[in-house]
Order: structure tokens, then sequence, then C-alpha cells
């Protein structure tokens, strides 16, 4: 196991320095080790407080790690004033530290002070010529370079004033730009951009420190600095996506939401495999509509198809029961994920979905059951939509979830060439099935009553 030591602040909060920083080395594998530079009383709101440790006791820190465990990734956060900079800068060349990732931590999120202006000349020509990679955001680019840095043509042009620092290479971070997020690097000879979406979250409380965390993790491992980054753009876009909206102000990225996804897949097939022996044993069969049916479950932090489980083949009727060719596999059903996805991006606890006929008998039952009821009218939807293939659902589910809160049933009446269609909402297959009997029970009543 590779050993990746950080040194940085501690964030009292949890969702920055050194507690992000060893939530991330432990989810990519690491073994992590911390040398606290500071502590902070903070919180997703802001910096209450900050008590700088003794310079002694930051090297007493260092050189336990060191002498016995060692090391084979450095990363650098907080340090806080030109003392502890020069402290650590001269810990790296004492022991000949060689991969070593400097995040020029200057503000916290809510824009406190963390590390001292008498400090930045120190960052600059002591601690950053010694960097592997340093990892500084558009702000902290600014500041290193006297100007403003505020697009991707002044990025490059940070990116190689930079490098003229000594350092091997420069990451500019550009989650301050507008739109699509940029981040640039530079190793010297040539540039490499890695892109990817704005996520619209006020989360991201720790994002700079997971980032260069999970980089240092990566280059421990072995990956050259290119494909590390592209590892940890992943691992900290996937965090921001599942960020946790925790506290009052910016709430913490989610180091777990990789893992969490990964621990569940056995489970979710499971679960599935249950849920439709339930419906075998059910008389449902005419709930299954002409294009046969399908139930699917999506892990925790789905990001796309290959992340939820459906049946391969689809549900049939058989009889006055279910029948299917397979058990449940992962990307069995883009129309399926399709759905789930776009739910639970509105809420990410509602991860299963089924579909079952259309008529409007089933959608009386549906209200008379209790249920929330949404529909879309796909006589609506773009052309560019429709010409699009496997959008049409997406779209019309996007259109029913525009409002409120999630409904237990999404349906619409079809149109040329599609087959009218009830989808029935839940947070698991357990629950997606309990919906689907209770409402075959209330189409027995009606029949009853009619």
């Amino acid at each position: 196991m590779k050993r990746i030591l950080t040194i940085a602040g501690s964030d009292s909060g949890g969702g920055a320095g050194i507690q992000t920083d060893l939530k991330t080395i432990t989810v990519l594998g690491g073994y992590g080790m911390s040398v606290i530079t500071a502590l902070t009383a903070q919180n997703t709101v802001g910096v209450q407080a900050v008590f700088e440790l003794p310079l002694d006791f930051i090297e007493k820190q260092i050189d336990s790690v060191i002498r016995d465990i060692g090391v084979d990734a450095v990363k650098t956060g907080m340090l806080s004033n030109s003392q502890i900079v020069g402290l650590v800068a001269r810990k790296i060349r004492e022991y000949r530290l060689k991969c070593v990732v400097v995040d020029p931590v200057m503000l916290a999120k809510s824009g406190d002070p963390l590390l001292k202006q008498e400090a930045q000349k120190s960052l600059r020509e002591e601690l950053i010529p010694l960097a592997y990679v340093v990892t500084p955001n558009l702000p902290e680019a600014s500041v290193l370079c006297g100007y403003t840095v505020h697009d991707l043509a002044t990025m490059k042009k940070a990116a190689r004033h930079i490098h003229g620092l000594g350092p091997k290479n420069v990451l500019i971070k550009g989650g301050h730009l507008e739109g699509e997020i940029i981040d640039l690097l530079f190793d010297g000879k040539a540039f490499h951009e890695y892109r990817g979406p704005r996520i619209p979250t006020k989360n991201t409380h720790g994002t700079g420190c997971t980032f260069a965390s999970a980089i240092a993790t990566e280059l421990a491992k072995g990956n050259p600095v290119q494909a590390a980054v592209k590892r940890a753009k992943d691992f900290i876009t996937t965090a921001i996506r599942f960020s946790l909206p925790l506290g009052k102000g910016h709430g913490p990225t989610n180091p777990y939401a990789l893992i969490g996804r990964e621990a569940e897949r056995l489970s979710v097939l499971d679960d599935l495999r249950a849920a439709f022996e339930k419906l075998r044993k059910r008389k449902v069969g005419p709930l299954i509509p002409e294009v046969q049916s399908n139930l699917g479950y999506a892990l925790p932090y789905a990001q796309g198809p290959e992340d939820v489980a459906a049946f391969p083949g689809r549900i049939s009727r058989f009889h006055d029961s279910v029948a299917t060719l397979s058990g449940p596999e992962y990307n069995a059903s883009r129309h399926v994920a399709n759905i789930i996805l776009t739910v639970m991006k509105r809420d990410s606890r509602f991860r299963s979905v089924m579909n079952i006929r259309f008529s409007e008998k089933v959608i009386r039952a549906c209200s008379s059951a209790g249920f929330t009821v949404r529909s879309f009218d796909r006589s609506g939807e773009p052309t560019q939509i429709k010409e699009r293939e496997g959008s049409s659902l997406e779209w019309g589910t996007e259109q029913a979830l525009k409002t409120g809160e999630i409904p237990d049933i999404i349906f619409d009446r079809g149109d040329v060439g599609k087959e009218p269609m009830v989808r029935i909402i839940g947070k698991n297959p357990d629950e997606v099935v309990r919906k689907v009997f209770k409402v075959h029970r209330e189409m027995g009543v009606e029949a009853v009553n009619t």
C-alpha cells in the first residue's frame, strides 16, 4: 500500500484540510498519514479561529512519520505563515522528497484567510520550486503571478509564469470560470486540458484539498502526471456531484461517493431478484404492457446506465404472472436507466422504477391508491429531442418533475409510434413492487364497483 503524507491544517468541520485529505487517500486505496500545521475552529459558514502549532512540534511530526514509515508522496495544504512554509520546504529538501503536490491554500471557501500575506513570498520562492505538481485555483494563481487570471488565455500565461518558479508541473484549476470547468495542466512543454460539467451545487467545501490529495495518491501509485490528474478529476467530479448538504453554508464534497457506489453492487442485484420473485408469485400479468416491462435499480451515486441494473430481455407476461429470461444485470436497459438517473438528479434517494401498461383505469387506480400522479405530453417534445436516441424519456421525466416532490407515478398517453406508459417510482425495488400490488388491488376494487 502506497504511503501518502498530508501536511496541512485541521478543519474541525471535517470538510477540508487534514480530515478530507485522509478520507480521499483512504478511499483511493492509499495509506494516509498527517502532519498538522494549524488547528482551525471551522464549519460550513467560515473560520472562527486559527491556532498555529509550534514549529518544533510540526518538525517532530514530520520526522516521526518519515524516519519510521516513509512516504511515497507528499501533499501540502494550509501552512499559515512563512516560518511553517520555510520549515516544510527545508524538510522536503532534507529527506529528498520528489513526489510533492503543493496546494497553495490561501483562502477558505468562505473567503477567510488561511495563509498570511507575509508568507506568500516564502511560498513562491521556497516551496513551489520543490513541487512536482502545484495546484492553484484562479485567485491563487492571480496572487502568485501578480495579475488577474480569469480565462483560458490568462490561465496559460499564468501556468508558464508559475512554471518559471521551478515546479515540474502546474495545474491551474478553473472552478471559478463561468460555464464549463476547465483545469489546465502545463508540464513545461505542452498544455493539457481537463474539461468537466459545472455541477449546480453550493456544497463545494474542500474541493481543492480533495483534488490535490487525489492527485498525490494517484502519483504514489505510479501513474504519470497526466493520468493522475485525469483520475483525480473524475474523483473530485463525483465527490462534488454527490456533495453533502450539511450545515448552513458551503457543505462538503463527498469522497465516499466513489466507494459507496462500488460497495452496493451485489446488494442492488440481490434486491432486484427478491423484488422480481415477489412479482412472480402474484397475478400482476395484466399490468404488463405490450412492449413488456422492466424493473430497474441504481447504485447509490449512479452516474450512467452502467450504474443501473435491470432485467435483460425485459419482464414479460406469462399467463397471469410474469417471467424473465435471466437475472438482473448492469447496463441492461438504457430506457429504464434514463428515467432513474433523471429522477436521481432531483432526489438521489429514489433509485428504482418499473413501467406498467397504461389505461385510464390504471390511472384511476393509482389515484385511488393515494399515489401522487404526474404526466407529460409527448406532443410537446422538441424535434431535436425526438431525433436523439434515448432522450425522449429523459425529457418527459424532467417535464413531470418540474414542480413539487418526487411523485409515485409518471405517465404519458403516447404519441405516433410511442406506446402510452405508466412508470412507478420508489426508493428501492421492494417499494416499487409494493406500489404495483397496491395499484393491482385498486383495479380489482374498481372492477367490482363498475
